[in-house]
């Protein structure tokens, strides 16, 4: 599994990635999490507001900062 957090590093941006890896950390998933900040790169993705959530390629989520549960929710499918 990868996930990408795309965003410039804002605070939910930050607060996003520490969701990301708390909801892992609670699934005992392991998978490999990047940080997207190339604005040319996130538009590549479609993506018009961060933060945003990619899972394995797909964004699952934009413009807000998912709490963990939410996240849980998105990574057990």
């Amino acid at each position: 599994m990868r996930i990408e957090i795309l965003g410039m590093g804002c605070p939910k941006c930050r607060q996003l990635t520490a969701n990301a890896e708390l909801a892992m950390k609670e699934l005992n998933i392991r998978a490999e999490i990047s940080k997207v900040t190339d604005i040319g790169k996130i538009t590549e993705y479609g993506v018009m507001m961060t933060p945003a959530l990619v899972i394995d390629g797909k964004v699952v989520s934009s413009g807000k900062a998912l709490t963990k549960d939410d996240i849980k929710k998105l990574l057990a499918k």
